[in-house]
């Protein structure tokens, strides 16, 4: 039965709620083997055997906000923070290019020093240096003024997580401040004001369910957003959950290769948390239908500092340096690195 359900999404690219479940509850050996040849298949016919790479500066591990699972969560006292500075960016995004990217992600926690008119600065002299490059941005929510002055200054993406569906449960994870029906806002505002907007929850999350998790898929349909970030959750020592088991490595693939039927053209990371995870993590994630990696650009002495969970892979083929071994361990399993922009294209 399952597999009828496979086939079908495969086809069709949507499911009924009720049938997500049973695929999510009930998919046997042969049917996740399925779905994932589909998805890692239904990649390759869109984007050929190349996997884009962004090159990630992860600019700073301050953080306003408390949530129960991030490392650099505010209150948080072991955690070491940084802050890079506009230069070190720079730098960075100048190396990168060198390297041959030509997309760079700014990653960071919700720092009020990051204010907009340092922050488009910082972006409009990227796009000035590096005019044929995407940029995209994860440093959470802001204001509309914020993500339109960000946009015109040559940002061209924005990821931010949606992180579940349910309300409760988002309840759950973050502090009182933060509102599930404010990060929603933030992404319709993102697609209006005209960025590829990526969404994206983490798997095994505590107190995360089957149910719930049908719930992210049925969100991500009707958002449509142009890039999916997924990844198993893993636990930080220093938080409220930092005890909690790590997320299921099979229900993660299992997921990928759903998101890739269901979003075809969508730009999917294969995580840093996977391979954290896994040693085979990445390798697995593309086999499942993701097509992105992200390599770490930040300067190697910081990268540590950044935890939102620990013990995170940041060097090796997860850092910038690692391209060769990266372009190794993606021939290994037929693939190869594609250092385009790698744009949405429906």
């Amino acid at each position: 039965m399952t597999r009828e359900l496979a086939e079908r999404l495969r086809r069709e690219h949507t499911l009924r709620p009720e049938e997500y479940r049973r695929l999510l509850e009930a998919c046997d050996e042969e049917t996740f083997g399925y779905l994932r040849a589909a998805a890692a298949e239904t990649a390759r016919a869109r984007f050929g055997n190349g996997i884009y790479v962004r090159g990630l500066v992860e600019i700073g591990s301050r953080c306003r906000n408390d949530c129960r699972y991030c490392g650099i969560r505010r209150s948080n006292r072991r955690a070491e923070r940084y802050r890079l500075t506009p230069e070190t960016i720079l730098d960075c995004c100048r190396t990168g290019y060198g390297l041959g990217f030509r997309t760079f992600v700014l990653q960071g926690g919700e720092d009020p020093a990051w204010d907009d008119g340092t922050l488009t600065a910082l972006v409009a002299e990227i796009r000035r240096r590096w005019s044929d490059c995407a940029i995209t941005l994860s440093l959470g929510e802001r204001s509309v003024a914020s993500y339109e002055a960000l946009f015109r200054a040559g940002a061209t993406r924005y990821l931010l997580r949606h992180e579940t569906a349910d309300p409760q449960l988002y309840a759950a994870l973050h502090p009182a401040e933060m509102s599930h029906a404010r990060r929603l806002a933030c992404l319709e505002t993102l697609r209006r004001i005209g960025y590829q907007t990526g969404t994206g929850m983490m798997v095994g999350v505590p107190g995360q369910t089957i149910g719930t998790l049908v719930e992210d898929l049925l969100l991500i349909e009707r958002l449509r957003p142009q890039m999916i970030g997924i990844g198993p959750f893993l636990p930080h020592g220093d938080t409220p959950l930092g005890h909690a088991p790590a997320g299921s490595l099979r229900l993660t693939l299992l997921l990928l290769a759903i998101l890739r039927l269901m979003r075809p053209a969508a730009l999917i990371p294969a995580t840093t948390a996977l391979a954290t995870l896994s040693p085979e993590g990445r390798r697995l994630g593309i086999l499942s239908g993701a097509n992105v990696v992200m390599p770490n650009l930040s300067p190697a002495a910081q990268r540590a500092k950044y935890a939102i969970y620990e013990h995170k892979a940041a060097f090796g083929c997860e850092a910038a340096e690692g391209l060769a071994a990266l372009e190794r361990e993606l021939a290994s399993v037929g693939y190869r690195i594609d250092y385009a922009r790698g744009d949405y294209e429906e």
